[in-house]
């Protein structure tokens, strides 16, 4: 029996409005019931019509009339965009065509069943956290490969592994869609010697300065580089799926995200002297930056979480918890994308930063940063080895130094690592979302959102209602969640945040 499309399923695609979500529904499923399309082909050509619906309400074919409507309400204003899971359905640019297809016998996959008894993890904050989230998390938990677990206080519904959710499996296997679609996502703070009233007094430079070089959007590309070394990597040459992406990467190098991807000033403080931050008490001005890595990371999560799960069958509600074996061709290949993302990340952060430094004419005292959507081979208290996947979850290992932010109006804070076993050594990544996009948008007005920014002094470039800070778990609560976990070491108020322009968004998972 074949498996039928589910809203969430439409929804992983793009944000799609109630009215026409059946139309989805109607024309998908049929589709899978009445043609030889499986159910990942009939996902890839909805993908393909949101990405230009214009071109197929030309056609004369069974998704016509649904492209029109798809047109229509854009053309209305109600912006129906590819998520970053929605593009990863897409034929990789510039490649029109799938990579090299699995074997039949790949495709036939092995059958996993999940554990009776789901292997216990910790959870920090749970009077915070949604019951979607913790019942993602005991599906996770409960795979044969499941080793350990913990989830975070900001923790909430996401696709696969919740979103602040941490999953050590065995050290041979990893899971795409627990490192999630937008591989090594991070934070980057650049600290400047220069005190805080810049911000007021120079508010008009600090501002030409993001829009000169904070580029936002799938569409976003970015033409003058600063350092394109990391381009010049070997493994760009390790695989024909990294090689055929190779040249989209480079186009995208120092550009950002949609969604709460974000580059902002702001003000960080520092109250008490510490050694590893190596800054003396007080304020300064500071850059704070959040993006992964782009159309790169969202076409390796796509492809290999796609193989996973064409090779690693598993009940349906875990299916997108398919792992690949290391041990494999396809495992090893997926490793050195991730590993490949997560350098590529760290390089577009660096580009942005030191463009924003030469704008000022200032080096840094100093910069930080770290990622999360990733899987890192670790060990355990007990001396075990395992492959500690954190989506949407910051490593705090003893004494590392992570980045967790707030919302655009909000606080973030530079925090140490306590290394507390039962939380795999993680930490939240940020304050965690109360409601989905699309009930942002339906339930926040612009007026909230205009007295909210009046109310903390902050100066917001582009963005829209589902990145409102009401539509976020308070920090603060947050933070005190996970004392145990991290200790707060600086502390970063924004005033001056650029985000991705409303008609150019597309809603991310993360």
């Amino acid at each position: 029996m074949k498996t039928p499309l589910t809203p969430t399923d439409i929804l992983l695609l793009a944000p799609v409005p109630e009215t026409l979500m059946p139309a989805f529904l109607r024309v998908g499923n049929g589709l899978i019931d009445h043609t030889a399309m499986t159910r990942e082909d009939v996902l890839g050509l909805l993908a393909q019509l949101l990405q230009n619906p214009k071109k197929y309400a030309l056609s004369r074919n069974k998704v016509t009339n649904l492209a029109r409507a798809v047109h229509d309400a854009n053309k209305q204003g109600t912006s129906i965009r590819l998520t970053d899971a929605g593009q990863a359905y897409l034929p990789p640019d510039p490649v029109p065509v799938p990579y090299e297809l699995p074997t039949a016998a790949q495709q036939a996959g092995t059958v996993y069943a999940l554990r009776e008894t789901p292997v216990p993890y910790a959870i920090y904050g749970a009077e915070h956290i949604e019951a979607g989230a913790l019942q993602q998390m005991e599906t996770a938990v409960s795979l044969p490969i499941a080793v350990a677990g913990a989830l975070m206080p900001d923790a909430h519904h996401g696709y696969g592994l919740p979103i602040g959710g941490v999953l050590a499996t065995e050290p041979n296997t990893i899971i795409p869609y627990a490192v999630g679609v937008d591989i090594a996502c991070r934070m980057c703070l650049s600290v400047f010697d220069l005190p805080p009233t810049v911000i007021d007094r120079d508010a008009s430079l600090l501002t030409k300065a993001l829009l000169d070089n904070a580029t936002f959007g799938i569409g976003g590309e970015v033409r003058t580089k600063f350092d394109t070394s990391v381009m010049d990597r070997d493994e760009w040459r390790a695989t024909k799926v990294i090689r055929d992406l190779k040249d989209k990467a480079y186009r995208q190098l120092g550009s950002s995200g949609t969604g709460n991807h974000f580059v902002e000033w702001g003000i960080l403080s520092v109250d008490a002297a510490d050694t590893q931050l190596a800054l003396p008490v007080g304020s300064y001005l500071a850059l704070l930056s959040h993006s992964g890595s782009r159309g790169f990371g969202a076409n390796i999560a796509g492809y290999y979480s796609k193989l996973a799960m064409q090779q690693t069958r598993l009940p349906r509600q875990a299916a997108h918890l398919a792992w690949l074996d290391l041990n494999t061709e396809e495992g090893q290949a997926y490793w050195i994308a991730m590993n490949l993302a997560g350098d590529y990340a760290s390089a577009s952060h660096h580009e942005i930063h030191n463009k924003m430094a030469r704008a000022l004419n200032q080096t840094p005292l100093t910069r930080l940063e770290n990622h999360h959507n990733f899987a890192w081979q670790e060990q355990l208290a007990d001396g075990r080895s395992v492959m500690v996947h954190r989506k949407g979850a910051t490593p705090a290992g003893p004494d590392v130094l992570g980045i967790i932010p707030g919302s655009m109006t909000q606080p973030g804070f530079v925090v140490r690592g306590l290394g507390k076993p039962d939380a795999l050594h993680s930490a939240s990544h940020g304050a965690g979302r109360l409601m989905s996009r699309t009930k942002a948008l339906s339930t926040v007005t612009p007026a909230q959102l205009a007295q909210a920014l009046t109310d903390a002094s902050v100066h917001l470039i582009g963005s829209d209602l589902d990145e409102a800070p009401m539509v976020y778990k308070d920090i603060e609560t947050v933070i005190n969640a996970q004392r145990e976990l991290v200790q707060v070491v600086a502390r970063f108020t924004p005033r001056i945040v650029r985000m991705a322009d409303a008609n150019r968004k597309e809603a991310r998972e993360d």
